[in-house]
């Protein structure tokens, strides 16, 4: 009996290893991009960032493609900016792997990139009634790199404020809400805590030392030296370059450390955090990071060490929300949060665009105008 239990244990390891190893092949997998379609149908077209396999920015294109049929709760908003996030370059690259099993194998599902966008409803279903031709909204919608996007009245969505321009709404969505629900919610920021945002000059950065400091906190900020004045700007109480300071030896302990960039190692970081504080892991890793595991490594790190000390350490992602726009609308509106717009690039150079992206020196925001 001992020998049939162990002759079937072995067989099924070795139906998991193959398993397993099919998976890894199949994730990994690059198809090649192939010709260009050529758009169906006879309806109206429109301009939109595509990419059709896997790769660095040269994949990238611009193509006509059927602009989109509105249901009865959809509004078709004309879209004059939308932002470029690192979510973006992963997507464009399908890295790290696993999230191809989402995206598609060889080849993405869904062609289409960007997710921040502004623009003006220019038409709406019939069953959308929040909102009319004209008006002037911003949010998250996939396939926002172009000239059309057809979004749900329910959507991620808000009233652009008067007093942001489109460039600047464009980008908010993807970096404002990771910041708002990663200090706000995960964070939990309470007034007078001590708050150290590490790259504090990029996306989510900017977003971060300014709602931070809306919530009461006293924020340091971590940027190099030529960001040290935008970074103060922005409300910041103290800055550290940390090209002539390493903020892991400084005296001070921080309640909460907000990490952008992930670029310390886990143990010094803990130095500088206070007992029971919150190390939250936002990004970390560029292009040429492992495409297995790099994006995760530093988050495995710091969830590994949390177990072991009274220090609640790990990753943060946001999640969607219509509140959380409105929410950002309103601080908008109210002046507590001013997005930082870095470079603009018209659609036809979307590319360039995500090559300034993927060297993560941005400061503030990369918008793409489709006009």
């Amino acid at each position: 009996m001992r020998k049939w239990i162990k002759r079937i244990s072995a067989t099924l390891g070795v139906l998991i290893a193959v398993a397993l190893a099919a998976l890894a092949v199949a994730i990994s997998y690059d198809s090649s991009c192939g010709p260009l379609p050529t758009v169906a149908g006879s309806g109206p077209t429109m301009k939109a960032a595509v990419r059709r396999c896997y790769g660095p920015p040269d994949v990238l294109a611009v193509e006509s493609l059927e602009r989109p049929v509105l249901a009865d709760n959809q509004m078709l908003v004309k879209v004059h900016a939308a932002g470029l996030n690192p979510l973006d370059w992963h997507r464009m690259r399908g890295t790290p792997y696993l999230m191809r099993i989402g995206e598609g194998f060889g080849a993405p599902k869904d062609v289409r990139l960007g997710l921040d966008f502004a623009g003006t409803v220019e038409m709406v279903g019939k069953g959308v009634t929040r909102f009319k031709a004209g008006d002037e909204i911003f949010g998250g919608r996939s396939g926002a790199l172009a000239e059309y996007v057809a979004v749900r009245e329910s959507g991620s969505i808000a009233r652009k404020p008067a007093n942001i321009s489109f460039e600047q709404a464009g980008g908010v969505y993807v970096a404002a809400i990771t910041a708002l629900q990663a200090l706000r919610d995960r964070a939990a920021v309470q007034r007078g805590q001590k708050v150290l945002i590490n790259g504090a000059s990029g996306g989510v950065g900017t977003f971060a030392v300014q709602i931070a400091k809306s919530l009461g906190a006293e924020v340091t900020a971590v940027c190099s030296t030529r960001n040290v004045e935008l970074v103060r700007s922005l409300g910041a109480d103290h800055v550290i370059d940390y090209k002539t300071s390493d903020f892991t030896q400084s005296e001070t302990r921080y309640d909460v450390i907000m990490d952008n960039v992930a670029n310390r190692p886990i143990l010094e970081i803990r130095r500088v955090l206070a007992p029971g504080g919150k190390y939250i892991v936002i990004g970390g890793g560029g292009p040429d990071a492992d495409p297995w595991v790099g994006a995760f490594l530093a988050p495995l790190k710091a969830l590994i060490v949390s177990w072991f000390v009274d220090q609640d350490m790990g990753l943060f992602i946001s999640s969607a929300s219509t509140a959380d726009v409105e929410i950002l609308a309103r601080l908008m509106e109210q002046g507590e949060i001013t997005p930082v717009v870095d470079r603009r690039y018209p659609l036809t150079d979307v590319a360039d665009a995500m090559r300034y992206i993927e060297e993560g020196h941005a400061r503030g925001k990369v918008i793409v105008t489709p006009d």
